[in-house]
């Protein structure tokens, strides 16, 4: 039971370790207990009193392995929190306890030049991660769009695909996680190696049944990405465009869709506003004229805006995914969004939607592979009328056959397909026995 002298016990058995920093202000305490969760009004709400009791930064395994000790001794809610760029809740302590702030756990343990396998430590920021492995000429699969600030612990255990996933799919597509070194909550608290597969039973599960301290995965040879960008007035032939550049015998990193008022809205450093929708297109050099040709043949405007720089944070990247929703947000707080996979065809429900919500649901669309078949995702930006409009909204979607990724819930089954992963909660079981790990997000547990 979490009571002041257990917090009390808790601190003076951890307070004489040289390998933690505590963070007492309570303004800060409240910083480090939040992410994105006000892109959902919804979460926004349910989450606005939610607050940790103690936060605490380890610089060691050994401090993340003393803080699990304890808090499993005292029987204190533990919660991981990266960079905090989820939008789910994920690293808020719904149950208040510890927060654990794993960002100074970042080297980069080990790189197989043959593989190009990498082993890395959960605070390891993603942009940092990238441009090491630039420099074996390599680079990573999966990026978030916040990739430039989130933690590589934090995509894995909250994230599932982005940049990359028209090539790549998502995180828990097999061969992109190989191993993982976790600290576990059992009594005494131990440090465990996982192979793949059992390591994937962590993978997007928000940290509930295990601490990660190092993750292995897969890397890519690196590209020269070329930016492209081709405008459309006819959202239909644009939706064909985007399947069509899906499918191609080229290596492409991203392809988003923007509907129109979404591209009006853009930064200005992102183009000139043509009146049009709007593909970004990340190819690769000897792709280009590909894409080039494809455009002319549906009677679109390409454009080569030339090779991607990534020092800028001007990037074509940074337009898509969730800093679509984030830009929008930035001039107007009443768009929130939904996140989903589109049924095939998937102009029939695109037009549908359309038709009965008008210019409150604008279309973003993202080309990705689902287990090795092309797909269209959308996120699309939803002006927020109050609960009862998005359920009818929500509702509207899984009718049409949509599979929906709810961002405007907490726990981890209703965020992704809705089912319980027994291989999550048996994992919880083995590492967790108690429960303490981000409790109240591990649905199938409770």
């Amino acid at each position: 039971m979490n009571t002041s002298a257990s917090f009390l016990n808790l601190r003076k058995e951890l307070e004489d370790l040289d390998d933690l920093d505590w963070i007492d202000s309570q303004v800060e305490k409240q910083k480090f207990s939040r992410d994105f969760y006000e892109y959902s009004p919804i979460l926004r709400e349910e989450l606005k009193d939610c607050s940790a009791d103690l936060v605490v930064r380890p610089r060691t395994i050994n401090g993340v392995s003393a803080v699990a000790t304890a808090c499993r001794k005292f029987g204190v809610p533990l919660t991981l929190r990266g960079s905090g760029t989820g939008n789910y809740g994920q690293c808020v302590p719904l149950q208040r306890g510890v927060v654990m702030l794993m960002g100074e756990l970042k080297k980069i343990r080990d790189f197989d030049p043959v593989t190009g396998a990498v082993t890395v430590e959960p605070g390891c920021i993603l942009k940092d991660l990238d441009e090491q492995l630039g420099l074996y000429g390599r680079q990573l699969r999966l990026l978030p769009s916040t990739w430039r600030s989130a933690s590589i612990g934090g995509f894995l255990a909250g994230g599932s695909g982005g940049i990359g996933s028209i090539r790549w799919g998502f995180l828990r597509d097999p061969g992109h996680l190989l191993g993982l070194e976790i600290v576990t909550l059992e009594n005494p608290s131990k440090t465990l190696i996982l192979d793949a597969s059992e390591a994937e039973a962590l993978n997007h599960s928000y940290g509930t049944n295990g601490i990660i301290t190092a993750i292995k995965l897969s890397t890519t040879n690196a590209i020269k990405w070329q930016e492209l960008t081709i405008d459309c007035s006819d959202i239909s032939i644009a939706l064909q465009i985007l399947q069509t550049c899906s499918k191609v015998a080229v290596d492409i990193f991203l392809c988003t869709l923007l509907e129109k008022e979404i591209v009006e809205k853009l930064p200005g450093w992102s183009g000139d506003y043509m009146g049009s929708h709007r593909l970004l297109i990340l190819v690769s050099p000897d792709g280009i004229s590909t894409i080039q040709r494809i455009s002319s043949e549906f009677g679109a405007n390409c454009i080569h805006i030339g090779q991607e720089n990534n020092k800028s944070g001007t990037g074509l990247r940074e337009l898509s995914w969730n800093h679509t929703t984030l830009h929008m947000r930035a001039i107007d707080k009443n768009w929130t969004y939904l996140q989903m996979l589109l049924p095939q065809p998937e102009i029939k429900a695109i037009e549908q939607i359309k038709s009965d919500w008008g210019d409150d649901l604008l279309w973003h669309l993202e080309a990705v592979r689902q287990q090795g078949v092309q797909r269209v995702a959308a996120l699309p930006l939803v002006r927020w009328k109050g609960p009862e409009e998005l359920e009818k909204l929500t509702s509207q979607c899984k009718e049409l056959g949509a599979v929906l990724f709810n961002p405007h819930v907490i726990t981890v089954e209703d965020g992704g397909l809705g089912v319980i992963d027994g291989a999550q909660v048996k994992a919880k079981r083995m590492y967790d026995p108690d429960g303490l790990l981000n409790p109240g997000k591990l649905k199938g547990w409770t």
